[in-house]
C-alpha cells in the first residue's frame, strides 16, 4: 500500500512541480486504483485532459530512475510505475537504494492532499530559494491565521530531499534561536563546541564543520529581524537557504513572499476536505457563503471545518446565522481546535498582532478601529487631505503600522481595505471602548459631509469621484443612523437616493428613499419638515418610475405636512407645489398643473429673486403646460428665459442647460421648425452624453426625441436606428412598465407606418396603447394619442369600420380637455 507520505517523498526526490506532486500522489494513492482519471480530475479541480498532460510529465522525470518507463506504451505506464514503486516501498527492489535520510526537525504537517490552493506559492516560494548566489533569504510575509507556517512545513517536508545537508527548524518565540541551533547541530550531527566559549564563536564552529549538501534553516514567527535572525545567521554561501515565516512586512531588501487568503475556489476545497462531501453538496450555496463570510481564511476555515465535523446534525445554514449573529465570539472560530498543529483561534491569532501594534503605536490601534467602522469594500482614505501636519504624521505612522503587521491591505494610493475577520476583531475591541460612541458618533457626520456633495443631478464626473464613497455612506444609512444628529438624519438616505435616482438606477434609489421615511418618522415624529421632504422625495421616485398613483397622496401629504409647519411663504412650500404640478403634468391635469405652476414660480421669485436656479426651473415647467396647451409662443418665451438664466447662473456645462436645451427643440419641432430644432437637440444630446453618460434616461429621451424629428424630415434610415437605440436605454434603464417605454414604443410604430410597414408597426402600437392606458388611466390625453396612431394604421390598411371607432374614442377622451 502506497501512502502519502512516501509518494510525496518520491516526487520531491524526482523534482516533480506542485502541480505534478498533486496529480502524481493522487493518481497513485492505492485507495484510489479503483477511481477513473476523470473523477480524480474533478476531485483536484482540473480538468482530464490536464490531468493527463501532469502525468506524461511525472512519467518523463521517472524514467530517468525507470527506464523501463520510457520504452512502455502509455497505456501501460501507470501499471509499471506502480509496480516499481511498490516494490521499492516493501523493500524489494534492489536495484536503487533507499532514500537517504535527511536530518530534520519539521513540525508535524497536515497531508500533503489536504494542503490546498497553495501551489504557485509553494512553487515561487522554491525559485525564490534558488536565485540568490550567497544567502538565499525569503520571507512568508501575512497577516494571522492565512497559512504562514503550514506553507514553510510543507515546502520543507516536501523538497526534503534536496536539503542533505539538513533542515534546521527554528521559533523564533521560543529560547534564544542561537541555543536552538546548537541543539539542533549537537542531537543531528554530534557537533559540540566547548562550553566556555562565547555563543557566537560557538555558532562559528557549527557552521564551519556543518556537514555537506544544502541547507534550509527556517525560522518561524519572526517578529524582530534584528534580534531574532542576524545574529545567527551563517557564513554567506549558496548551500544555505533561509526561509522566514512572519506577520510584519520587512524592508524591501529583503525578498518576500506575500501571502493572501485563498480563492474561493481553494477555500471550498479545504472546506470539502474537513467536512463530509455530501454535506456539502447539500447546500453548497451556504457553504460558499460561509467561506465568503470567513474571508477565505485558512484558519478560520479550518476551524469551522472540524466543528461541522464534530456536529454532524448541525445544518451549514444554521451555523452561517449563527456565525453572522455571534461573529468571532462564536464557538467555531474563538479557540483552537485540539486535533490541529495552530494553538490559537481566530480572534486569539488576532489579538497577538494587537498586542504587538499596542507596543509599537497606540494610534494604530485606534486607527484600526475607526477603518473598521468603514463597510467591507475598498477604503478612501487619504491622509493628504489631512490639513494638520502634526496629525497627518500621526496617521502615517499608523498605517505604517497596520501594514507592516498585515492588519490592513493597501490597494492602490489612498485605498485600503480589510479582512472581514479582522474588520470584526477591530470592532469588537473598539466596542470595548469608552470612546466607543464618540468615535462611532464622529465617523456618521464625516460620511454626512460627503452624503450633502452629492447633487440632485449627478455627473459623470461626481459620480466617479463620489462612488468610493458610496458603499460606506450605506454602511452609516443601515447600521451607524443612531449616532446621526437629528439634523443630519436623512442625508445618508437622501445621499444614496439622490446617487441612484440621478443616474436613472430607480430600482437602487428607492429602498434608501423609503427607510428615509421611516427614519424621519420613527426619530422626529410626524410632524416634522423632514418627514415632509423625505415624503417628497419618495413621491419624485415614483413619479420618475410612472407610479402616479403612489406619488400623489405622497405629494399631497408633503405639501400640507410644509404648510401646517413653515406656514405658506418658504421656499419648501414653493418646492411641493411644484412638484405636484409636475406630477399632473405628466398625468395630463394640464388645468390643475397651471395654477400651481404660477403659485411655485410667484412665491419663488417673491422669496428668491428674479435670479435663481429654482426660479428658471418654475419657468420651465410653467412653459411645458403652455406647450402642451399650443399656447406655443407664450412656452417659447418661458423656454427662452429659462435657458438663458440657467447659462447665466449655471454654467453653459451643467446637465438643467441641456434639459432646457432639449425643451424648447421640442417647441420647435411641435410647430414644425425643424431646422431651429434640430441643431439643439444635437447640442443637447452631446451635453447629456458628455455630463451623465451615455446610459441614462435623459440621454434616451433626446435620442428618441432627435429619432421623431428626422422621422418628420422623411430622413429614415438616420430616425430607425436612434429610435431602436432608446427604446432598448429606456428598457433597460427604466423597465418594461414605464410612460417612456409606451412613448418609444409608439415613435418606432410611426416609423414603421411612415415607411409602409405596417404589420411591424401595429403590435407597437397596441403595445404602446396598452402599456400608456395601464400606467397613465383611460382618460389620458395620451392614450387619446395613441388610439387616433392605431386608428391611422387601420384607415390605411382598409378597416374603416374599427378606425371611426377609435377615432371616436380618442375624441371623446379630448373632450375633457
Amino acid at each position: 500500500m502506497l501512502s502519502a507520505d512516501f509518494l510525496a517523498n518520491e516526487a520531491a526526490t524526482n523534482r516533480l512541480s506542485p502541480e505534478q506532486t498533486a496529480a502524481f500522489v493522487e493518481r497513485l494513492k492505492t485507495e484510489n486504483s479503483g477511481k477513473s482519471e476523470a473523477k480524480l480530475a474533478r476531485e483536484l479541480n482540473i480538468g482530464a485532459a490536464a490531468l493527463k498532460k501532469r502525468m506524461t510529465d511525472v512519467y518523463d522525470k521517472f524514467a530517468q530512475s525507470y527506464p523501463e518507463l520510457a520504452n512502455s506504451e502509455s497505456r501501460g505506464k501507470l501499471e509499471k510505475l506502480r509496480a516499481c514503486l511498490t516494490n521499492k516501498y516493501n523493500g524489494a527492489h534492489v536495484a536503487h537504494p533507499t532514500i537517504k535520510e535527511v536530518h530534520q526537525n519539521i513540525p508535524p504537517a497536515v497531508p500533503f492532499e489536504k494542503f490546498v490552493g497553495r501551489e504557485a506559492e509553494l512553487q515561487k516560494l522554491h525559485q525564490q530559494l534558488q536565485i540568490s548566489r550567497q544567502v538565499a533569504i525569503v520571507a512568508v510575509a501575512g497577516m494571522g491565521g492565512v497559512g504562514k507556517t503550514e506553507l514553510a512545513t510543507q515546502y520543507a517536508k516536501q523538497h526534503l530531499q534536496k536539503y542533505q545537508g539538513g533542515v534546521c527548524w527554528l521559533s523564533a518565540q521560543g529560547i534564544d534561536v542561537g541555543i536552538q541551533i546548537l541543539r539542533f547541530a549537537q542531537l543531528e550531527f554530534k557537533l559540540i563546541a566547548p562550553d566556555d566559549w562565547e555563543l557566537a564563536d560557538r555558532l562559528r564552529y557549527c557552521w564551519q564543520n556543518w556537514p555537506q549538501g544544502e541547507v534550509l534553516l527556517v525560522f518561524d514567527d519572526v517578529t524582530d529581524y534584528k534580534k531574532q535572525v542576524q545574529p545567527y545567521l551563517p557564513p554567506e554561501s549558496p548551500r544555505f537557504k533561509i526561509l522566514l515565516t512572519t506577520r510584519l512586512g520587512f524592508d524591501r531588501t529583503l525578498p518576500q513572499l506575500p501571502l493572501g487568503v485563498l480563492k474561493p475556489l481553494a477555500a471550498m476545497k479545504l472546506l470539502k476536505s474537513l467536512v463530509d462531501t455530501e454535506r456539502i453538496k447539500s447546500e453548497p450555496w451556504v457553504a460558499r457563503e460561509i467561506c465568503k463570510f470567513l474571508g477565505y481564511l485558512p484558519l478560520a476555515l479550518e476551524l469551522v471545518g472540524r466543528y461541522l465535523d464534530t456536529m454532524p446534525d448541525l445544518s451549514l445554514e444554521k451555523l452561517l446565522k449563527r456565525l453572522e449573529d455571534k461573529r468571532l465570539e462564536h464557538e467555531a472560530v474563538i479557540k483552537a481546535n485540539p486535533l490541529m498543529r495552530y494553538e490559537y483561534g481566530v480572534a486569539e491569532a488576532f489579538a497577538l498582532s494587537w498586542e504587538q501594534l499596542h507596543e509599537n503605536d497606540e494610534n494604530a490601534q485606534d486607527f484600526g478601529c475607526l477603518l473598521s467602522l468603514y463597510a467591507l469594500a475598498d477604503i478612501p482614505f487619504s491622509v493628504e487631505t489631512i490639513k494638520d501636519e502634526e496629525i497627518q504624521e500621526l496617521w502615517e505612522k499608523a498605517i505604517a503600522e497596520l501594514r507592516k503587521l498585515h492588519l490592513i491591505q493597501r490597494q492602490s494610493k489612498g485605498i485600503y481595505r480589510l479582512h472581514p475577520l479582522i474588520r470584526q476583531f477591530f470592532q469588537m475591541k473598539l466596542n470595548e471602548s469608552s470612546e466607543a460612541d464618540e468615535v462611532k458618533t464622529a465617523f456618521a457626520a464625516r460620511m454626512v459631509k460627503m452624503a450633502k456633495l452629492i447633487p440632485q443631478q449627478p455627473k459623470l464626473e461626481d459620480i466617479f469621484n463620489l462612488t468610493p464613497f458610496i458603499p460606506h455612506l450605506a454602511e452609516v444609512a443601515t447600521h451607524l443612523s443612531k449616532y446621526l444628529s437629528d439634523e443630519d438624519l436623512l442625508w445618508p438616505f437622501t445621499g444614496l437616493g439622490r446617487f441612484y435616482q440621478g443616474q436613472g438606477l430607480y430600482q437602487q434609489a428607492e429602498p434608501w428613499l423609503q427607510q428615509c421615511v421611516e427614519k424621519a418618522k420613527n426619530r422626529l415624529g410626524l410632524e416634522h419638515r423632514y418627514v415632509a421632504a423625505s415624503l417628497n422625495n419618495l413621491a419624485l421616485l415614483y413619479e420618475s418610475t410612472g407610479r402616479y398613483s403612489q406619488a400623489e397622496p405622497l405629494y399631497l401629504q408633503a405639501l400640507a405636512l410644509t404648510k401646517r409647519l413653515v406656514g405658506n411663504n418658504h421656499p419648501d412650500v414653493a418646492e411641493s407645489i411644484n412638484s405636484l404640478a409636475g406630477l399632473y403634468l405628466s398625468t395630463g391635469r394640464y388645468s390643475e398643473a397651471e395654477p400651481l405652476y404660477l403659485q411655485a414660480l410667484a412665491l419663488r421669485k417673491h422669496l428668491l429673486g428674479d435670479n435663481h436656479p429654482d426660479v428658471a426651473t418654475s419657468l420651465n415647467n410653467l412653459a411645458a403646460v403652455y406647450e402642451y396647451t399650443e399656447r406655443y409662443s407664450e412656452a417659447e418665451s418661458l423656454f427662452q428665459q429659462a435657458l438663458e438664466l440657467r447659462k447665466r447662473l449655471l454654467g453653459d456645462n451643467h446637465p438643467h442647460v441641456a434639459d432646457s436645451l432639449n425643451n424648447l427643440a421640442l417647441l420647435y419641432e411641435s410647430i414644425e421648425h425643424y431646422s431651429e430644432a434640430e441643431p439643439l437637440y444635437l447640442q443637447a444630446l452631446a451635453l447629456s452624453k458628455r455630463l451623465l453618460g451615455d446610459n441614462h434616461p435623459h440621454v434616451a429621451e433626446t435620442m428618441n426625441n432627435l429619432a421623431r424629428l428626422y422621422e418628420s424630415t422623411e430622413r429614415y434610415s438616420e430616425a430607425e436606428p436612434l429610435h431602436l437605440q432608446a427604446l432598448e436605454l429606456r428598457k433597460r434603464l427604466l423597465g418594461d412598465n414605464h410612460p417612456d417605454v409606451a412613448i418609444s414604443l409608439k415613435d418606432l410604430a410611426r416609423l414603421y407606418y411612415s415607411t409602409g410597414r405596417y404589420s411591424q408597426a401595429e403590435p407597437l402600437y397596441l403595445q404602446a396603447l396598452e402599456l400608456t392606458k395601464r400606467l397613465l388611466g383611460d382618460k389620458h390625453p395620451h392614450v387619446a394619442d395613441r388610439l387616433n396612431n392605431l386608428a391611422e394604421l387601420y384607415e390605411s390598411t382598409g378597416r374603416y369600420s374599427q378606425a371611426e371607432l377609435l377615432y371616436l374614442q380618442a375624441l371623446e377622451i379630448m373632450k375633457g380637455f
